[in-house]
């Protein structure tokens, strides 16, 4: 084949990929939209992918349908998504334990992600503020009141959703700057720490808003602190760790959209586009107000952005603290 008819070739297979990118891009979505959710039905993490779902179904003319794929922190979906085919048709709905599940877990190999490189980011979302609860008869009210007694009265616990996990690395770091040692206690999930601090089996529990809200409102729980960098709007008045005297300890969540790497830049633009719009919904807002999230929203980079910081500040502090979900 002369050299000529070797180029012109190439620049025709090179021009029909470019075509059938495009076509894609431009007929998206032609077929139901799956996102995967690593966690089990009923939580604050499915319970707003659904949100999602819905309107993003509505908007693009196409089901968009939640599957759940709990197990190993997150990390068997998340995986699975990574290994998906990156046509826009599979997509991740994660909170952010997605940075730091491959940090504390001994994954095989082939089981792991690539935490900064396997995906392509599409939105932030929101953020979700991470509550320290007590129940009212442990007389813990603040921060001050549970070093206090973690240090002077009887062995304190606390449960948290996983081993790993931004709660527990949160309540670790407290327990290094206030130079406590209260007893962590896993669980899988948030759901099953609720009835065991109420029943006073655990002291204390690490949990986002949506499941002890009411619990809250009712005074059954006590609120006693935030882990979050800054006060959260929709818990107004809540001091943060921070603020009552561990400066250090500033670990809050946030969730967002993923594909696969290497979906095309137009699908990418399509959603991101979709999941702006839906973020300044009245109604969407909120429902995520319910959850203790606020959206978040803006270009994919944000999502990036988050999600390298926290891990190479994350890192350093569970490599710090000897953290494992061994």
């Amino acid at each position: 084949m002369s050299l000529t008819r070797r180029l012109l070739l190439t620049s025709a297979i090179a021009s029909a990929a470019l075509l059938s990118t495009g076509l894609q891009a431009a007929t998206y979505p032609d077929k139901p939209v799956t996102i995967v959710v690593s966690y089990p039905p009923g939580a604050d993490t499915d319970a707003m992918a659904r949100l999602f779902a819905d309107q993003l179904t509505h908007r693009l003319g196409q089901p968009v349908v939640v599957e759940n794929r709990p197990g190993a922190g997150g990390t068997i979906g998340n995986g699975t998504v990574a290994r998906a085919t990156a046509d826009g048709y599979t997509l991740l709905y994660t909170p952010n334990p997605f940075t730091t599940a491959p940090l504390v877990m001994n994954l095989p190999e082939g089981a792991s992600y690539d935490v900064l490189d396997g995906f392509d980011p599409i939105i932030l979302a929101g953020h979700q503020a991470v509550l320290v609860v007590a129940h009212p008869d442990t007389g813990i009210e603040t921060i001050d009141d549970l070093v206090t007694q973690a240090r002077n009265g009887p062995n304190l616990s606390y449960g948290t959703p996983g081993a790993g996990s931004p709660m527990h690395i949160a309540a670790e770091w407290l327990n290094r700057e206030a130079e406590i040692d209260v007893l962590h206690i896993p669980y899988r999930g948030v759901s099953p720490i609720v009835p065991d601090v109420l029943a006073g089996h655990i002291d204390l529990g690490y949990v986002t808003y949506g499941p002890v809200a009411q619990l809250i409102e009712s005074g059954r729980l006590n609120l006693v602190a935030i882990t979050d960098p800054q006060r959260s709007p929709v818990l107004e008045g809540i001091p943060t760790i921070a603020e009552q005297g561990y400066e250090a300890v500033q670990l809050g969540a946030w969730h967002g959209l993923m594909a696969p790497k290497g979906t095309p830049e137009e699908i990418i633009e399509t959603l991101n586009a979709q999941m702006n719009a839906i973020l300044e919904m009245p109604e969407v807002i909120e429902q995520m107000a319910r959850f203790g999230a606020v959206p978040a929203g803006g270009e994919p980079a944000a999502l990036a952005e988050i999600n390298a910081d926290d891990y190479a500040r994350l890192a350093a502090i569970i490599e710090e603290l000897g953290i494992t979900a061994d």
